[in-house]
């Protein structure tokens, strides 16, 4: 399982215009192919950060099946204009479950 991190920025004062598109998107990736889980939250400390938390079967599944596809641009077409900067994109890897 891959988990990938996406860190946006928004534009001042379009928190709610955004959540609101987010919320919308989230089916692109519900129909996804390998894609397990969809989680936006919000930083409290900097409150026009969020992450995207998307949990994929493979990498593959995010890189080659879903970017750059149909679903893919009507996502970004929808969240895109709120972004003061691109977002910062990473995926990481279970390596330690504590508890």
């Amino acid at each position: 399982m891959i988990l990938e991190i996406a860190q946006i920025d928004l534009k001042p004062g379009t928190e709610a215009d955004f959540e609101g598109a987010i919320a919308k998107a989230a089916i692109y990736f519900q129909n996804a192919k390998g894609c397990r889980s969809f989680m936006v939250r919000r930083s409290v400390e900097k409150p026009l950060r969020y992450r995207l938390l998307i949990e994929w079967d493979t990498l593959e599944d995010h890189t080659t099946g879903f970017v750059n596809t149909q679903p893919w641009k009507d996502y970004r077409a929808l969240v895109s204009p709120y972004f003061e900067s691109p977002p910062q994109v990473e995926h990481t890897e279970l390596s330690l479950k504590a508890f």
